[in-house]
C-alpha cells in the first residue's frame, strides 16, 4: 500500500459539488478578473484571520513583495528573517532591491530566534519577518517588542500557517502586514497559484491593491510602477469552499500529528516535533529529525511512502545568495536541521492505517 505525501485529489472530490457550478457561472459570465467571488473570499478570509483587509493576489511570492513595498521597503534597506525558510521570503526582498539578513532559529521548534534578531538589527533594518513555518506560529510576541524599540515594521510570512494561532493571536494578524500563499499543497490551497496580503492598515491595503493592478486604481491612471499580480477569479470558489472546511481539516491534521507522535514516541534516533507553548498548530507539515536521512528517504521511497525535505539547504548557503558572503557554520541550528529534517505524509485525509504504515517504515529504516 503506497502512502502519498499529499492527497489533493481527495480535497478536490470533497469540494467539487460546490466549485464546479461556481466555475460554470464564471465561464457563462466571462467573469475571470475580479468580481463578486473574489470580493466574497477576501471578506470571508479577513473575518477568519481577524483582520480588516485582505487583498487576493497571484501567488505567495508576489504577496510578500507587495507587503514589503506597502511598508516602504526599498533599495539599501535590510530585512531580517530566519535562515530556515523557503527562498521566497528572501527572494521578494531582493526583488524590491533590499538586502535579506539571515539569523538562526531556535533548537526546539526551528523558528526565528528573537535573541538572534536583536543582535542583527542595524540602522538600515526596515523589517523583521517572523516566518510561521511548518504550520507553527513564530514567536511574534517576542519579536514585536524588538521592532517597537527600534522603530521597525513586522511583516509576517504566513504561507504555511492558515488557521494556526498562539497566545498572542492568529498567524497573519499580529504584525503590521502579512502575506500568505494558497499554493495547492497549503492547508488552504487553490487550484493553481494564488496568495493574499492581510492587514488592519487601510492605506497599506489600498496600496497593495493598486500595486497589484499595474499601479492603477482607475483604468489607465497609473500612480505607481506596479505589477500584474491580481488573483484569478477562478481560484475564489475553490478557496471559499476549502475555507469553509479549514477548521475541520486542521483538526484532522492535529489528530494525525498526535497519532504520529504517539507511534514514534521513544523510538531511538527519531526526534518528533513539539508544539510551542500556547500554540495551536495547523500542522502544514509533520517534520521529524533523524540521522542518515538520505538512506532513510531512499528506503521509504522504495516502499511507496511519499516524503519531503523542507528544506535541504538553508537560504544563506544557496548559490542564489552566495554574493552576500555567508559561510557554513554561521547559523548552526538551521544548518544542522537542513541535514536531518524529514517531512512525513500529512494531509486532512490521512487515515490511521496509512500512518501506522509510515511510522512502521520509519522505525524499520532508522533501526537498521
Amino acid at each position: 500500500m503506497s502512502v502519498p505525501f499529499l492527497d489533493l485529489a481527495a480535497q478536490s472530490a470533497e469540494i467539487a459539488g460546490e466549485v464546479l457550478p461556481a466555475w460554470q457561472h464564471l465561464f457563462d459570465t466571462a467573469g475571470f478578473i475580479g468580481g463578486s467571488e473574489i470580493d466574497a473570499f477576501e471578506h470571508e478570509f479577513a473575518e477568519y484571520i481577524g483582520v480588516e483587509h485582505v487583498v487576493g493576489v497571484s501567488n505567495g511570492t508576489d504577496a510578500l513583495e507587495l507587503a514589503y513595498r506597502a511598508v516602504g521597503v526599498g533599495p539599501g534597506d535590510e530585512v531580517i528573517m530566519p535562515a530556515n525558510t523557503f527562498i521566497a521570503t528572501a527572494e521578494a526582498v531582493s526583488r524590491v532591491g533590499a538586502v535579506p539578513v539571515f539569523v538562526d532559529v531556535d533548537e526546539e521548534h526551528l523558528l526565528i530566534d528573537p535573541d538572534a534578531v536583536e543582535a542583527a538589527v542595524t540602522s538600515r533594518t526596515r523589517v523583521i519577518v517572523p516566518v510561521h513555518l511548518f504550520g507553527q506560529t513564530a514567536p511574534v510576541e517576542h519579536i514585536l517588542p524588538i521592532a517597537d524599540r527600534h522603530g521597525i515594521v513586522v511583516v509576517e510570512d504566513a504561507a504555511q500557517s492558515q488557521g494556526a494561532s498562539s497566545a498572542a493571536g492568529r498567524a497573519g494578524a499580529m504584525g503590521r502586514i502579512s502575506a500568505t500563499s494558497f499554493y495547492p499543497g497549503k492547508n488552504l490551497g487553490a487550484a493553481g497559484d494564488a496568495g493574499a496580503v492581510m492587514t488592519d492598515d487601510a492605506d497599506a491595503a489600498a496600496l497593495v491593491r493598486n500595486l497589484a493592478a499595474h499601479g492603477s486604481s482607475t483604468k489607465y491612471v497609473h500612480d505607481h510602477v506596479g505589477m500584474n499580480a491580481r488573483m484569478d477569479a477562478i481560484q475564489a470558489p475553490v478557496l471559499r469552499a476549502k475555507l469553509r472546511r479549514l477548521e475541520g481539516w486542521n483538526a484532522a491534521r492535529r489528530a494525525a500529528a498526535s497519532r504520529y507522535s504517539a507511534i514514534l514516541a521513544g523510538v531511538n534516533g527519531v526526534r518528533t516535533p513539539i508544539v510551542r507553548p500556547g500554540n495551536i498548530d495547523a500542522w502544514h507539515l509533520y517534520v521529524i529529525r533523524i540521522t542518515d536521512r538520505d538512506r532513510v528517504v531512499a528506503e521509504l521511497s522504495a516502499a511507496g511512502i511519499g516524503v519531503g525535505i523542507h528544506y535541504p539547504t538553508p537560504v544563506h548557503l544557496t548559490e542564489a545568495y552566495a554574493a552576500l558572503g555567508y559561510r557554513r557554520g554561521q547559523f548552526p541550528v538551521a544548518e544542522a536541521a537542513a541535514d536531518t529534517i524529514l517531512s512525513l505524509p500529512m494531509h486532512p485525509h490521512l487515515n490511521a492505517g496509512q500512518q501506522e504504515r509510515v511510522a512502521g517504515a520509519v522505525k524499520t529504516a532508522v533501526g537498521r
